[in-house]
Formats: C-alpha cells, sequence, structure tokens
C-alpha cells in the first residue's frame, strides 16, 4: 500500500499557524512576521494546498490522537475491555472513569483535535478562495474541489471525536485569526452535527471514488459518506445533556433516514467498497501493509507505512504480551478483553481468535505460553502478524488505525431500516445476515434464525456489532448512543462473576485448562481429541492422565484473585468510578477552564 507521510508534508501548514500567532499579536508587539509568505501566496498553486491539506490529517495521528489516545484509551472501560493495570491519573484513570481534571491524557487529545479544526478551517475557507478553484485548468479545479472535500471531511471527524467525549463543545467554524473572540462558548450539539452533515453532503459530491485514484490513505467519496452515516446515528441517538440527563430528540427519525441512505447508496457500489471474504484477512493486511483489494477499510489514519519511524503504537502497546528479546518486538498487555466477551463469541465464530488472543510470548525462544482468563489481550493488531517483523523495543509498529468499515456500512443500514419500518425488513435482514455469514463461514448452517420483530432485530444488531468490532474504538459510543452503557457495564459484572462460579449459561466453563506446547504453538488437552488445534473453552474441566508434559493454568479459577485491577477482583475494578449522569461525557480540563475565565461551563457531576 502507498502511504502518505503526514509528518513530512505538514509544514506549510505549521508555518502558517506560526504566522497566524505572529499576525495576531502584531499590534500588541508591532513585530514583523518572520516568515517570507503570505495567506495567499501559501495557497497559490495545488501542490501548495495539497501540503495544507495534509498538514490536517496529521492531527489524527501521534500519541494524542489515534496513535494511541483516542483509539486506545477513549473507548475503555466497557462491556468488551479494560485497561490493564491499577488506577492512576492518566490512561486507568480515564478507563475506570476516575476523570480528574488535571489528567493529561483528556487535555492533550482535546487539544489536538482543535488544532485538527483550526487547520482544517484554514484550508476550507481560503482553498475556494484561490484563482485556480475557478479558473485553473479542469484537473486543477477537480484537484481543489477534491482537497476541499477532504478539508470538510477531516473537521467533521475532529469535532465527532469532540463532541462524543466533550457534549457540547466551543465550534468555532473559521480560522482563529478571524474571529474577534478566541474563548467563544459551547456551541448546542445538534446545531455543529447539523453543520457537520451539511458539510458531508457537499464533500461526498466532490470526492473521487476509491478506484479513480492513486492508493492512500487520502479520503475518498466512500469515507465521506460512511462518515455521514455514522453521525447521523450519533445526532439521532441518546447523549448526556448539559441537565444531566441521557436524552434523545424527537427527531430522531429524520437522522436514520440520513444514515440508511448513505448506507443503501454505498451500497450499490460494491465495485468500490464490500466485504472481504475472510476476517482475518482484514487485519492480516493491515500488519502485512497491504491494499485493502475489497476495499471494506473506508477510512483509515495512515500511520507512515512500515518502516517503523510512525506515529502508530498499535501493536506495541495493545496485542498480546511480546518480551523485546523474541523476534517479534515488544508489545501488548495495555487492554485486557473480558471474559464475558470471550464467552459472547459461539465456538464457531472466526472472529474471536482474530479479536482476542489467549497467548503471550516472554522470552527469546519465542514459544507461546498460555494466558489466563482474565488476562486475554487484543488481536486485530497484534505485532507478531507484523510482515516484516520488527524486533526489539521500537514503539510505534506503523499500523493504520481503521475507523470505518463496510461491515459497519452493512449494520448501521440494518439497524437504521429497522427503526424507520417498525420491522426488519428483507434488506436490513440481508445486510445483518451478510456480516454474520463471512463470521460463519464454512459453519453458516449454525448462524442460527434472524428475528424479525423490531426489538430483538435491533438486540440481534446490538449484539452483532459487538462481535464484529471488538477493538475498534467503536462499541462504548454505540452504548452510548443507545443509552445501554450503565446497563450494560453492571451486566458485565454480573456474566464475570457467573463465569468465575460457573453457573447459569456458563456452568461448561472450565475451572483450569491444561496445554503443552507443538514446536512454538500451543496445543490443549481436549478429552477425545486428537486434533491439535482442538480447545478446551466449552467443557469442564478434565485433567490430562498421566499429568506429565502438561501444564495446567486457571481459567475461571483466575477470576477468584482479589487483585487483577486496582487490587481488587476484575468485575469490581470494571469502570470502578462510572456515575451515571456523569461520566457519559469528560470533564473540560482545569488549564481550558482557566483561559476561559470563568465564562465555559464544565460538563454535569464535575
Amino acid at each position: 500500500m502507498k502511504h502518505i507521510s503526514y509528518r513530512r508534508l505538514s509544514g506549510i501548514i505549521i508555518m502558517l499557524a506560526a504566522l497566524f500567532t505572529m499576525q495576531a499579536c502584531k499590534k500588541w508587539t508591532e513585530v514583523e512576521p518572520r516568515s517570507q509568505y503570505n495567506i495567499p501566496e501559501v495557497f497559490s498553486d495545488v501542490s501548495n494546498a495539497t501540503s495544507a491539506v495534509i498538514g490536517v490529517y496529521d492531527e489524527l495521528q501521534g500519541d494524542a490522537g489515534y496513535g494511541i489516545r483516542i483509539s486506545m484509551y477513549y473507548p475503555y472501560d466497557s462491556d468488551e475491555g479494560i485497561v490493564s493495570g491499577n488506577i492512576d491519573n492518566g490512561r486507568r484513570g480515564v478507563g475506570r472513569y476516575q476523570l480528574l481534571l488535571t489528567n493529561a491524557e483528556i487535555s492533550n487529545p482535546f487539544r489536538q483535535l482543535y488544532r485538527g479544526v483550526e487547520k482544517a478551517n484554514l484550508c476550507i475557507e481560503q482553498i475556494p478562495l484561490m484563482q485556480l478553484y475557478t479558473s485553473g485548468t479542469d484537473e486543477q479545479k477537480k484537484e481543489l474541489r477534491r482537497l476541499y472535500a477532504e478539508a470538510l471531511t477531516l473537521r467533521a471527524q475532529f469535532y465527532q471525536e469532540l463532541i462524543r467525549n466533550w457534549g457540547d463543545v466551543p465550534a468555532p467554524m473559521i480560522p482563529s485569526y478571524e474571529q474577534a473572540n478566541l474563548f467563544i462558548g459551547r456551541a448546542d450539539r445538534d446545531s455543529t452535527y447539523d453543520k457537520l452533515l451539511a458539510d458531508l453532503a457537499t464533500a461526498k459530491d466532490l470526492l473521487p471514488w476509491r478506484t479513480e485514484v492513486a492508493r492512500n490513505e487520502r479520503i475518498t467519496k466512500g469515507a465521506a459518506m460512511a462518515l455521514r452515516a455514522r453521525m447521523a446515528l450519533y445526532r439521532g441517538g441518546y447523549a448526556l445533556r448539559r441537565n444531566g440527563q441521557m436524552e434523545r430528540r424527537s427527531d430522531y427519525l429524520k437522522y436514520y433516514t440520513i444514515a440508511r441512505d448513505e448506507c443503501a447508496e454505498l451500497m450499490q457500489h460494491r465495485g468500490e467498497h464490500t466485504l472481504n471474504p475472510d476476517f482475518k484477512d482484514i487485519w492480516k493486511n493491515v500488519t502485512s501493509f497491504k491494499y485493502d483489494p475489497q476495499g471494506e477499510v473506508l477510512f483509515e489514519v495512515g500511520a507512515g507505512g512500515g518502516n517503523g519511524n510512525s506515529d502508530s503504537r498499535m501493536g506495541n502497546y495493545d496485542g498480546p504480551n511480546l518480551n523485546a528479546a523474541t523476534r517479534y518486538g515488544a508489545g501488548g498487555g495495555g487492554i485486557v478483553m473480558l471474559p464475558n466477551y470471550f464467552y459472547a463469541f459461539d465456538s464457531v465464530d472466526t472472529r474471536r481468535d482474530v479479536t482476542i488472543t489467549s497467548y503471550q510470548v516472554t522470552s527469546s525462544s519465542n514459544i507461546k505460553s498460555q494466558r489466563r482468563l482474565g488476562e486475554l489481550n487484543t488481536g486485530k493488531y497484534r505485532r507478531d502478524w507484523r510482515v516484516p517483523l520488527l524486533p526489539g523495543n521500537v514503539l510505534n509498529v506503523g499500523y493504520n488505525w481503521v475507523l470505518i468499515r463496510f461491515a459497519d456500512v452493512l449494520l448501521m443500514f440494518a439497524e437504521a431500516e429497522n427503526e424507520l419500518n417498525g420491522s426488519p425488513t428483507a434488506a436490513a435482514i440481508a445486510a445483518f445476515e451478510e456480516v454474520r455469514r463471512r463470521a460463519y463461514k464454512g459453519n453458516e448452517s449454525k448462524m442460527g434464525t434472524t428475528p424479525v420483530t423490531k426489538q430483538e432485530f435491533f438486540n440481534a444488531v446490538v449484539n452483532e456489532r459487538y462481535l464484529e468490532f471488538g477493538h475498534e474504538g467503536i462499541r462504548k459510543f454505540d452504548l452510548l448512543r443507545w443509552n445501554l452503557l450503565a446497563t450494560r457495564l453492571a451486566e458485565t459484572r454480573t456474566k464475570i462473576q457467573q463465569i468465575r462460579d460457573r453457573t447459569g449459561v456458563y456452568s461448561f466453563v472450565p475451572r483450569y485448562i491444561y496445554w503443552k506446547n507443538n514446536g512454538e504453538e500451543i496445543q490443549y488437552y481436549v478429552p477425545g481429541s486428537t486434533d491439535v488445534t482442538a480447545v478446551p473453552w466449552y467443557q469442564p474441566t478434565q485433567a490430562p492422565d498421566p499429568l506429565t508434559g502438561w501444564t495446567r493454568t486457571d481459567w475461571a479459577q483466575h477470576l477468584t484473585v482479589t487483585n487483577a485491577i486496582d487490587n481488587l477482583a476484575l468485575w469490581e475494578g470494571l469502570a470502578r468510578f462510572f456515575v451515571s449522569g456523569k461520566s457519559e461525557l469528560y470533564p473540560f480540563d482545569q488549564a481550558t477552564l482557566d483561559a476561559y475565565q470563568g465564562r465555559l461551563e464544565q460538563n454535569p457531576g464535575y
């Protein structure tokens, strides 16, 4: 895959930011700007305008962006996963919902998202003012319109992240040098969403399809359409309002219609975007830096490629625990995937062993060993899948963060169609089953029957999105827009205890599992089976006889420990400080409040 390097191409936009800062200060200091460029000169040709827009992309990535914080801190704790380790005023404070105003993991991403907004605002203002925008060659006009549309889409992505984490936020739509007052108040999120949805409608008409342009991570038509559908569902969903209540607006069906229509249109262009027939192959492509031939990935955050010198911590922070002495390099363990999530998958669902890893590699021998049930990790961005391998302690593995896939388009369509019609239509069922059929590849007969009533189908979609999008930064925000986050956290605590006790629907869970190595791989003891790939997850413990050569590892038994998270049992540490009517949003950090000098209203409960 051809990658764009945001860092190397953002010089012009950074220079402009410095220029505007000096211009803003000029009336006080009378210092002339050092740059020899003014705004029209910077936006004087297609090449410079392209560099400016690439500078907007730059703010998606990095440690404070989707390189790690927004992608791998903000989606947790949820009913799928939990941030590992004991609480602190950092990532674990975010995960446990102990959201202190001095937590840098809140303040730094907040600032980076607004840097993205500022850069996008500049491009959105200036590109249509360029002489070439109206009087250039057809090719120049076409490319400048694409750049303008990319900037609109990027601004929408930045604001979506701000709104779903902070709610009503200041929403400047012009560059800061044009604003009389930089400390503008909070905007109503519904109005902001409406503006962005209109922008995305404009953008999609100006963007090319992915097959019409060079292959890289730049936004194309499908990305803008899918983002518009997602944003419409957020606009039509529940959200924590300033009164401390989770509410949905009465006109929500208008936005479900937008989502349905965008997805339906995308589904008519299968030559541009469709499902990869193999779920595992999606992530093997990502970790091998290969082009996605089906276009299932519609929108991704480019990390600079597979050279190990990038802005992406996927595979280093998350994934299975890997020792630096191995051929794979150091990584993993930052996110624990919960036992109830592991057992949410059917035994033949191919997504489980892609999404969740139960092994670790802790020595230079490169031999895998077994993790306990409360220590399972993520799998989609695992470092040991990387091609080429990257041994040692390098932190930035180079993986792109996937924002939206075509599977999301299908399931958004199914959800919206069901809501709008009062029951699932044939088209909604077909879209739902297309995702499910891939998951059960080779065992389609075990998919089960799709529900046909509105509530049951909705419940099925909720569960299917749970299974399909594990560790893709989606689940917590889905639960929020459905007003289910508090409910599902409580249910998760109960389920973990049931798994621990092996009661109810979890009576089959083994207390211990027995395993040994077959070469570097793990072979499990499964009574009556000679298949070296068989697994013991779905039957009570039976010890091998003789025991010689087998290692016993705690499975359900591990959930009885009281030092897993914050020196508590796993279920007790999960989202430990979550408070309904407060924790659905982050607070504005103390430095931001101080800068506003009392003019910025804090979110409820903080």
